[in-house]
């Protein structure tokens, strides 16, 4: 097969994982609103979950199935930094809704632990620094920690959602149906990553820039869709919740897969140093928005042309990613 074929297919896969992962993330708005779990975890861990199962099951193939470890590094933080530039692209077109919409003071904490996350990627993907315990990273094992810190904050905010549904569906109807949406997209996740190992290999591409260009951003269109959806709704406080609870996520996913991979360090990867400077940076512009944002003077100003020009800056770390790679 040739690679305008392979090329097709992986458009193809792309498809898929955007209606599976959109259908699965209406099935979590049911539950949100057939149960008494709390809205704010519902939307910040389990759709930014549920969003992010591409970027499970495509690094946790690309370990396990395909042995490729640079494909895994290069897909979650090109995903990361993509969903970043998703949140610019929101304040770019919905600035002037965006600078008068409230949005939970939870986010900018989840911003700090992000930050945190991408010194950790500092160290180890650019100044190679490493230590293991029991041949386990201790990055691997300080993320892990962090993303629990993180979902306690998440699960503790009080802002629930009280809306309700006429949907006919029971729990357990959706849950069933959310389980098989679940084992199909799992099974197209696994796919697109042999489909990315071999456009790599054929347009002469690293594995790294290959996981972050192919697998980044086909994995990051479930938040792209969602994210979108709620911007158009005015609903930004549930989008940025999305965006960053699906970025602390993946870091998790990282940390996982880096346990079941027994070839070494997933975080000992050459070429992913402008993934985490241009991610680092996307993710300081980010926490400074949301700063504001927790602000008095910012719900009775307007703020627009500040976060356009934000959104700008967040979409040129991306663009200069692009071009520097």
């Amino acid at each position: 097969m040739n690679l305008v074929l392979w090329s097709l297919c992986y458009i193809v896969l792309a498809v898929l994982v955007v209606i599976l992962s959109v259908k699965l993330a209406d099935y979590v708005d049911l539950i949100d609103k057939k149960t008494n779990i709390s809205g704010a975890f519902i939307g910040g861990v389990v759709l930014a979950a549920v969003t992010s199962l591409p970027e499970l099951f495509t690094s946790f193939s690309a370990v396990v199935i395909v042995k490729n470890p640079s494909l895994v590094i290069g897909n979650i933080l090109g995903s990361n930094l993509f969903n970043m530039t998703i949140f610019g692209i929101v304040m770019l077109i919905w600035a002037k809704k965006f600078s008068k919409a409230a949005v939970g003071k939870s986010h900018f904490k989840i911003t700090m632990f992000t930050l945190f996350l991408f010194a950790l990627m500092f160290l180890a993907v650019i100044l190679g620094i490493d230590y293991s315990v029991f041949s386990i990273s201790i990055y691997s094992l300080i993320i892990i920690i962090t993303y629990i810190f993180s979902i306690r904050f998440m699960a503790n905010d009080k802002s629930d959602n009280d809306e309700q549904t006429n949907n006919p569906l029971t729990i357990k109807q959706i849950a069933v149906r959310f389980v098989i949406l679940a084992v199909v997209l799992v099974c197209v996740s696994v796919s697109i990553t042999y489909v990315t190992d071999i456009l790599a290999k054929g347009f002469n591409l690293g594995a790294t820039i290959a996981g972050a260009l192919f697998l980044g951003i086909a994995t990051s269109l479930p938040e792209l869709t969602s994210t979108f959806a709620l911007a158009k709704k005015s609903n930004f406080n549930a989008a940025t919740g999305n965006i960053l609870g699906s970025g602390v996520f993946n870091f998790a996913i990282l940390a996982v897969s880096d346990i079941l991979y027994r070839g070494g360090s997933v975080f000992y990867t050459k070429g992913s140093g402008s993934l985490v400077i241009f991610g680092f940076i996307a993710t300081i512009i980010t926490g400074l928005c949301l700063f504001l944002k927790n602000k008095k003077t910012d719900k009775n100003s307007n703020f627009s042309l500040f976060y356009r020009i934000m959104g700008l800056m967040i979409i040129l770390c991306y663009a200069l990613f692009i071009v520097l790679s």
